[in-house]
């Protein structure tokens, strides 16, 4: 190993340490019973789950990736960098509709951004236990921010410079938190050093392991030799790989020579006793719960077992063993998923969920596998017949029995209790609302087959939605019946052949589910290239696509709106054809309907002498029509021939839908915002009033959210042998806002040139607006600046505070009285403010959108402006100094390099120009 990959594996293992040991804290801290870290990626704009602590990795997929520019807590806390508060679920539904739609569980949860300097890493959340107010976990969400900025730290001093070394692009480690409760068993502890060979364990550790006093083991191979001999070499395997710095996340379940249970668990101490190597702790200790615990649910009737919060059994009844046509050894110890196959389907993922993010139990519905109901090693193998090696005695049940599932959840462990359903009892519908088919023909096992969704990496690595893992799922039919290539939820974990598989049929919730969360983020869509966003990350990953092309029609065209994952290039040859074109993306729009090819060489024989670009794939043409009304077209690619089952044919045709009716909206708001901006930037002052004594700038930023076009403003009117210094501020956004502000700019001007008091150009202003009643109010901030003199006299409505820079640097918040908004009451009265403007010194007027963020005070927005007034202002201040205009450039550029910026901006400087140098 060269010393770059060394050091390399070095740093990887500590930012796994670090993270890990940030989660568990972090928990501790808040009160939670999941935490983790995202961690920015090594690709732009996508953050990745890098430690999961508390809850099951596989369960949790479609939550893996984040890009931040959705509307996530996540990415808000990452972007933003805010500290999201949600108390509870009805708080996470009214911020975050679209994450309260993936997990509409009753639990809370905090997120704080982890960063360093102008570095952000990424964010620390946690779930805890739903409150009903903020203020109950204020006190925990501060106890996190300090665990943030200390990982900030470490990660920064981690990077020294080097982006790459703190950035998270496999899947997450899964930790097991420290327990609430403790366990009850006892718990040995032992150390390795790989330079030495040497084992220290002590007697507690000997004990666990069943050893006598001679046979305590030294070295690591005598350590791992202490378990049974199938599984001395993943102890062994354990032992080096945290020795390189790369400590397994799971505990290791192995059993004595005796056939006792244990848990043993390495981790990594990073002091390195040889290059290369570091010295290893562990544990070994007994699962629990204890032996009274285990005698009396060994005689219950129902089928009991317990799973900690990583989805690992730990005890399992004689009961629940024969329930699951496993004998209890091969339960103990081993995934959920792996003893109960059929659970890693949507609706089971569900029912899971629930009970890890919420307190209440669960209860649905699996199938008892076919078998003798013995429990036995012979009725769990692959291949063997029912009852096969069953006593005389043992009672045979019957194939395809329904099984009761319910989960009642615990600080540090799920208790599942099975009981038989008689058939009698049976619901004719189970709780997702698919109907139940307790045992099928063999030939229907194909075509009750439900697909799900692809969870793996889809273009520019966006998200699955949630609830969903790759694969079709099929439905076990009863005995014999021929069963469809599954995939299991865990990556690498081979599932039982036997054992319950979830109720036949998704039903009606898994279909509704991809149309319910597109839906929502297309809420959040406002524009066109917003919708094309939305179904890029949304639909694309769903279905495991890699290419997409969005067409609008206009005038009897098509135009391409949006295109990723085709050969640079290729579409060119389409921009603008006619629909008399014979051609897919054409004729799915002019018949209304979709068009499904399995292959590109259906394609091609459909289509002859049409350019394609690729020769293996699979395309879908879906026609966007709303309200019967043809919008333009969507394709979609897949870069491996597939079967488009009915259900997915289903379901996309009623996502175009949805996609239509979005686009249509979008492109009733473009043309809407195309006439806002082009009034606004026609009622905005093309040049303003000049005097050889004063110098001004002014600067206007619209908002990228919502209509964008907003109605501030801005002007410098000569008033007499003065100037008027103007500000205002309209409510609200679009065509209405910006002709609101168009008709008070216009008043004010003409006030402002009969140079009537401040006081009376206010009130006249207000009367005015409130005559036009446009439903709206407006702020505004006017001041009479006296060139000659300096003297300033200001009025103000509801405005914020302008700011003072005097010639010597010091900045200030100017204390002037004010009056209520304009728009509201008749009567207002606007006092008359004073206040001295030196030369050198830069009077600053702003809107509120300039200083206010979300989730911060506006206080704490005008003292940064402050601050940078007073660093940049300097420059302006000397006789031969950059101008204002460069001034007003720099207090803006973030502003304007900010790509969510919610509100728009308006900033007016004013300065009396400093006597010229007189030379000596």
């Amino acid at each position: 190993m060269t010393r770059r990959a060394e050091q390399a594996g070095r740093t990887a293992a500590r930012l796994s340490a670090l993270l890990a040991d940030a989660s568990t804290e972090a928990m501790s801290a808040a009160g939670g019973h999941t935490g983790g870290v995202y961690l920015r990626s090594g690709t732009p704009g996508l953050l990745r789950l890098a430690v999961l602590a508390g809850l099951p990795g596989p369960l949790f997929r479609p939550w893996w990736r984040m890009h931040v520019d959705r509307r996530f807590p996540v990415a808000d806390a990452f972007r933003l960098g805010l500290r999201v508060v949600l108390p509870n679920a009805t708080e996470t539904m009214r911020r975050y509709p679209q994450f309260a739609a993936g997990l509409p569980f009753q639990f809370g949860s905090l997120y704080v951004p982890v960063s360093h300097g102008s570095a952000t890493y990424g964010v620390l959340a946690v779930l805890r236990p739903s409150v009903p107010d903020a203020t109950e976990v204020l006190a925990g969400r501060d106890r996190m921010v300090g665990l943030a900025d200390d990982l900030g730290a470490a990660l920064s001093e981690l990077a020294d410079g080097e982006d790459a070394a703190v950035a998270w692009d496999g899947e997450p480690l899964c930790v097991r938190p420290p327990a609430v409760r403790g366990f009850e068993g006892r718990v040995g502890r032992f150390s390795w050093d790989p330079a030495t060979d040497t084992v220290s364990a002590d007697e507690c550790c000997r004990v666990l392991l069943g050893l006598t006093t001679a046979e305590l083991p030294g070295t690591g191979r005598a350590l791992a030799e202490a378990v049974t001999a199938g599984e001395a070499p993943q102890v062994l395997a354990g032992l080096r790989a945290a020795a390189a710095g790369r400590p397994g996340t799971l505990p290791l379940p192995v059993r004595t020579r005796g056939g006792a249970l244990r848990l043993m668990e390495f981790w990594t101490s990073y002091v390195t006793p040889a290059p290369g190597a570091y010295r290893v702790s562990g544990i070994v200790r007994d699962p629990g719960p204890g032996p009274v615990g285990d005698a009396a649910a060994d005689l219950l009737p129902d089928g009991v077992f317990c799973v900690d919060r990583l989805g690992m059994v730990v005890y399992a009844n004689p009961r629940a063993a024969q329930l699951l046509g496993l004998p209890r050894r091969r339960l103990e110890g081993r995934s959920l998923w792996e003893c109960v196959p059929g659970l890693d389907h949507p609706t089971c993922d569900d029912h899971l969920r629930a009970a890890l993010l919420s307190p209440d139990p669960v209860h649905f519905h699996v199938v008892e596998p076919p078998g003798d109901g013995t429990g036995s090693a012979g009725a769990a193998g692959a291949g063997t017949e029912p009852g096969a090696g069953a006593g005389a005695a043992s009672a045979r049940r019957s194939p395809g029995r329904l099984l009761g599932l319910s989960v009642y959840s615990g600080p540090d462990l799920l208790t599942c209790v099975l009981r038989p359903i008689d058939a009698a009892d049976a619901p004719a519908v189970t709780p997702a609302g698919a109907p139940v088919l307790p045992e099928a023909p063999p030939d229907l096992a194909a075509a009750a087959s439900v697909t799900a969704e692809a969870a793996h990496d889809g273009p520019a690595g966006t998200a699955a939605f949630p609830g969903t893992f790759p694969g079709p799922a099929a439905v076990p039919a009863g005995p014999g019946a021929a069963s469809a290539e599954t995939t299991p939820a865990s990556a690498g974990t081979a599932h039982a052949p036997a054992g319950p598989a979830a109720v036949p049929v998704a039903g009606p919730a898994a279909h509704l589910y991809r149309p319910i969360v597109l839906a929502i983020a297309l809420t959040e869509a406002v524009t066109a290239r917003q919708v094309s966003a939305v179904v890029m990350q949304e639909l694309l990953p769903a279905f495991g696509g890699n290419r997409l092309a969005i067409y609008l029609l206009q005038e009897r065209h098509l135009y391409l709106a949006w295109e990723t994952g085709f050969p640079k290039g290729f579409l060119a040859p389409f921009e603008g054809v006619g629909l008399d074109a014979r051609i897919p993306g054409v004729e799915t729009l002019t018949t209304g309907r979709p068009l499904f090819f399995d292959s590109m060489r259906q394609l091609a024989d459909a289509y002859p002498g049409l350019a394609l670009d690729a020769e293996v794939g699979s395309r879908a043409f879906l026609p966007l029509i709303a309200s019967g009304r043809p919008v333009g077209t969507c394709i979609l690619g897949f870069d491996r021939p597939r079967a488009f089952s009915g259900e997915e044919r289903t379901v996309l045709t009623a996502l175009a839908g949805l996609i239509a009716h979005a686009m249509e909206k979008a492109q009733r708001y473009d043309s809407e915002a195309a006439l806002a901006r082009g009034l606004q930037q026609a009622l905005l002052p093309r040049r303003l009033a000049v005097h050889p004594e004063v110098e001004t700038a002014g600067r206007y930023l619209p908002g990228t959210q919502g209509m964008e076009v907003g109605g501030d403003w801005y002007d410098v009117v000569a008033a007499g042998d003065g100037l008027a210094l103007v500000i205002g501020d309209v409510q609200g956004h679009g065509v209405q806002a910006a002709a609101t502000m168009g008709q008070l700019r216009s008043a004010v001007k003409a006030f402002a040139l009969g140079d009537r008091p401040p006081d009376e150009v206010m009130s006249s202003t207000n009367r005015l607006l409130i005559d036009l009643d446009p439903g709206q109010f407006a702020s505004c901030c006017y001041i009479r600046l006296d060139p000659a003199t300096g003297l300033a006299r200001v009025a103000r409505a509801g405005h914020p505070l302008p700011l003072l820079r005097h010639a010597d640097g010091h900045t200030e918040v100017c204390d002037i009285p004010g009056g209520v908004v304009l728009g509201v009451d008749t009567q207002a009265q606007y006092p008359v403010g004073e206040l001295r403007l030196e030369r050198g010194a830069v009077l600053a007027l702003y809107t509120d959108g300039l200083v206010e963020r979300p989730g911060l005070d506006i206080d704490v927005g005008v003292s940064a402006l402050r601050v940078a007034l007073s660093r940049v202002g300097a420059a302006a201040a000397r006789p031969a100094g950059n101008s204002l205009t460069s001034v007003a450039d720099r207090l803006t550029a973030t502003a304007r390099h900010t790509a969510d910026r919610p509100d728009d901006i308006a900033l007016l400087l004013a300065m009396r120009r400093p006597s010229p140098a007189r030379p000596r």
